[in-house]
């Protein structure tokens, strides 16, 4: 299968790396990492090891593929949709693993109506300790389907050539119920570890796993709220299965925190905030979580 990865940072440039074992890939990320991969090659170390060489560039190009795997920061969902639109890419599928809600809805705004765009999570952990490298930090799986929820033929297919890959893939016929335990999570695990600077690890006892499972709790009534059948112990017991299988890791808004960059919050929290605004749904955890990260950026004038 022909695979573009756009976003091609930590997550994309690993999950593109492992496709790049089976498959043609092009990966679209930023300068210096895609041209030291152009040059050299990609290097996957860590809990994978592998080497590979797949095409990178810095813009999106045109052409045919059969699946763009969008895996940018959720505020840049629409940026990489317009660049798509704007390439005259031909796909037969869109995925996203971006965090937060919405982003399939964004993409599917601006591609073409023949493009099927697929819903996803992943919990595979990955951090780029240098141009042309990229470090898997934790084995996890990728799940993907159709974004409605159902069965879904292009979602079969995707989900093959991740299989054929070695990735670890479940094709899911409940996609917006594992969308919101995906929040439940980014929840419970991002905001906590980026606020305490603590591995996930951290929250799989005392007063991290608290907050930690008091978080996932309020998000999973928000999704009950929004018509989702997602249960608090199944929200609680998603937060503590991915810290436990990503205990050494240092969550992705952590590193953003510690690289003083621009967090997800508005994505994650901030999603589960105006849902629970618009349901009169008392989430004070999320609250807490969403001040102290916004008070943070804006003192780094990030926002």
């Amino acid at each position: 299968m022909e695979f573009l990865v756009v976003g091609a940072g930590s997550l994309g440039s690993l999950l593109g790396g492992l496709l790049a074992r089976a498959h043609d890939v092009t990966l679209v990320g930023r300068e210096p990492h895609v041209d030291a991969v152009r040059d050299s090659g990609l290097t996957v170390e860590g809990a994978i090891e592998t080497y590979v060489h797949p095409d990178a560039r810095a813009d999106v190009p045109g052409g045919r593929f059969d699946c763009a795997l969008v895996t940018t920061k959720a505020f840049d969902t629409a940026a990489a949709a317009r660049d798509l639109a704007a390439a005259g890419t031909d796909l037969d599928a869109a995925l996203s693993l971006s965090n937060g809600l919405g982003n399939e809805a964004v993409l599917a705004d601006a591609l073409a109506d023949d493009c099927e765009v697929l819903a996803g999570t992943c919990t595979y952990g990955a951090m780029s300790p240098e141009p042309g490298t990229v470090r898997c930090t934790g084995v996890g799986e990728v799940v993907l389907g159709a974004r409605d929820g159902g069965p879904s033929t292009a979602a079969d297919r995707v989900g093959d050539g991740f299989t054929e890959a070695g990735i670890e893939t479940t094709v899911a016929a409940d996609m917006p119920r594992r969308l919101w335990e995906k929040l439940a999570v980014n929840a419970g695990i991002n905001a906590p570890t980026a606020l305490a600077r603590v591995e996930n690890g951290a929250l799989l006892d005392g007063p991290g796993n608290d907050v930690a499972r008091r978080a996932a709790r309020e998000v999973a009534r928000v999704a009950r709220a929004e018509g989702v059948d997602l249960g608090d112990g199944a929200a609680t017991a998603a937060v503590e299965r991915v810290a436990a299988a990503t205990a050494a890791n240092t969550s992705s808004m952590q590193q953003d925190v510690l690289a003083g960059r621009r967090t997800e919050v508005d994505a994650i929290l901030g999603t589960a905030l105006d849902r629970a605004d618009a349901h009169g749904v008392a989430v004070p955890t999320l609250r807490t979580l969403a001040d102290l990260l916004c008070a943070w950026e804006r003192d780094r004038d990030l926002r």
